[in-house]
């Protein structure tokens, strides 16, 4: 257990932090899945109309450091080459 009020307050920021960090990425994570969900139903219009929603939850989590910019753009990389290689109708 903390000793000092300092170790104490940092406890506290980083509990509010942690809670925060967890929220976006759970959120980024739903998004996500609903893009897969469309890329292996092959429907390419809807895949297309959650992309660049997606990119920009994930540009704003990575912004708020939930996720590392590296990680980020490698996910926007392999997504968004997924629903390119969708065979259009």
């Amino acid at each position: 257990m903390a000793q000092h009020k300092s170790a104490e307050k940092h406890r506290r920021q980083s509990l509010r932090r942690r809670a925060t960090n967890k929220r976006n990425k759970s959120i980024l994570r739903r998004q996500i899945k609903k893009l897969r969900a469309a890329i292996e139903k092959k429907d390419k219009k809807e895949a297309l109309e959650l992309l660049p929603e997606t990119f920009s939850l994930i540009d704003r989590t990575a912004k708020k450091g939930a996720i590392h910019k590296n990680t980020a753009s490698r996910y926007k990389s392999r997504l968004n080459r997924q629903v390119a290689s969708i065979p259009s109708k």
